[in-house]
């Protein structure tokens, strides 16, 4: 029966922990999943999710620690101690705990670390914080099983039994030689069939897709989902074995990416959630809201340059909400398409051809709403047919240069190294609301002649 969570599971689980009464809280929770109770521990105040934590087997807290949102996690982990913490690391893979630890201070990461009991365990940790965290030396993990070309048959099948009991999944078996450096794959069929006496250089298959440490996660995540992998294996400088990314990792690397694009599109300058701090809500969405102002008092500018439009043709006003509105629109569509192509590597071929491209297709598009605006502005508002052929033309100018401002901006700051997600949302918006209105009112300027 899939678990549901509701008001009275969670009323009676604090009534437990009021009551202290451990033997039925472990009853209620001990079937239930580690994604589960991440849910319950959500909706728990902070001292009963701690409660549980310590109450329930490290091996399934610590799956659910994973599940939690970072806002979550790190207020339970302030109310633990570093020999708790180092417990709930010990029965993760390596890349979940070297995430946790860098979540903590510099000073609480050497605390916990110096509290782990497995000291190949916390080495392994400790080498993967010292990678970026979007590299595939931050998103690998040491657990793997790999198997020496210079074994025989008989010889790997009892190596790898030793090695799989640390591996949560074995998704493909890596074969080395002397100097751990990666040499190819071994198919599971063609072990179980190969003779006893034969030896792996014999049976392996060479080729093998793989990264490097460095190697960013973008590239990762293009690599695994181009060649369909569940799992790749990650080498250091010197071509050695160092460690595995799967395919659950890259999808949470995916996820967190769209998350910090999609905040940076609307404006918010750093990756925060719902129920995080004023101070941290305010400090991630003010900078942007600070431009949008400035931006705002440049549009006024612009307008007040045109005060002699407003005493003669004082109707010219009513279209420029409008005018910016489209520009803005229009700008942030075409970021869109761009930043999707750039984000699957489909973005491809000459800029010159993507040029008359938008251009084509902007002036199509701003040629059919201009017909409707002109026709609606005329005949439905009752304005003079030269202010409903003003706006139009206006209108398909601006679409125009929004067009090209939204499709070229995100490609110059990819080939910038710059993040293209920054060229969306206010920052597009804010530009062509600028470029619309100084458009709009040079188009009227020469039709009207003020």
């Amino acid at each position: 029966m899939q678990f549901q969570l509701s008001d009275e599971l969670i009323e009676k689980i604090e009534f437990l922990i009021e009551q202290k009464n451990d033997e039925e809280l472990l009853l209620h929770l001990e079937e239930v999943h580690h994604a589960d109770i991440a849910e319950i521990l959500t909706e728990l105040d902070l001292d009963d999710a701690t409660y549980i934590i310590k109450l329930l087997d490290s091996q399934k807290t610590s799956e659910a620690l994973m599940e939690l949102e970072e806002g979550v996690r790190e207020r339970i982990l302030e109310n633990l101690s570093p020999k708790e913490i180092a417990e709930e690391l010990e029965n993760m893979d390596t890349d979940d705990a070297a995430d946790i630890i860098s979540e903590l201070s510099e000073d609480r990461q050497q605390e916990v670390i110096a509290q782990i009991e497995d000291e190949e365990h916390a080495e392994n940790i400790v080498e993967l914080l010292r990678f970026d965290e979007d590299s595939a030396g931050g998103l690998m993990a040491k657990e793997l099983v790999k198997v020496n070309e210079n074994w025989n048959v008989t010889g790997c099948m009892s190596e790898m039994r030793n090695q799989a009991e640390n591996v949560t999944r074995v998704h493909s078996i890596y074969v080395v030689d002397d100097k751990n450096k990666l040499k190819g794959r071994l198919s599971l069929k063609d072990l179980l069939t190969a003779p006893s006496n034969a030896h792996i250089r014999d049976v392996y298959i060479p080729q093998v897709d793989y990264v490097n440490v460095h190697t960013s996660g973008d590239e990762v995540a293009r690599i695994m989902q181009k060649y369909d992998l569940e799992a790749i294996p990650v080498v250091d400088e010197m071509g050695r074995l160092v460690g595995r990314i799967t395919i659950d990792d890259i999808v949470d690397y995916i996820r967190e990416q769209s998350e910090k694009d999609y905040q940076m599109a609307a404006g918010i300058s750093e990756d925060v959630e719902a129920d995080a701090s004023i101070w941290r809500l305010t400090r991630a969405r003010l900078p942007w809201l600070i431009l949008a102002l400035f931006g705002g008092f440049v549009s006024v500018t612009v307008l007040g340059t045109f005060d002699a439009a407003m005493q003669q043709y004082g109707a010219l006003f009513f279209f420029v909400p409008l005018i910016a509105a489209m520009a803005g629109n229009v700008g942030v569509q075409s970021s869109a398409i761009v930043l999707q192509g750039l984000a699957n590597d489909t973005l491809r071929g000459s800029l010159i051809n993507r040029l008359f491209k938008e251009i084509l297709l902007s002036l199509f598009n701003g040629l059919v709403l201009a017909i409707i605006l002109g026709i609606g502005a005329t005949y439905l508002l009752g304005f003079d047919a030269i202010f409903g052929i003003t706006v139009g033309i206006s209108l398909i100018s601006v679409i125009v240069i929004a067009s090209l401002i939204g499709t070229f901006v995100p490609i110059i700051l990819d080939k910038q190294g710059i993040d293209p997600a920054m060229a969306t949302g206010p920052f597009i918006t804010t530009s062509n609301d600028i470029c619309g209105i100084l458009i709009y009112f040079s188009i009227a300027k020469l039709i009207f002649g003020f």
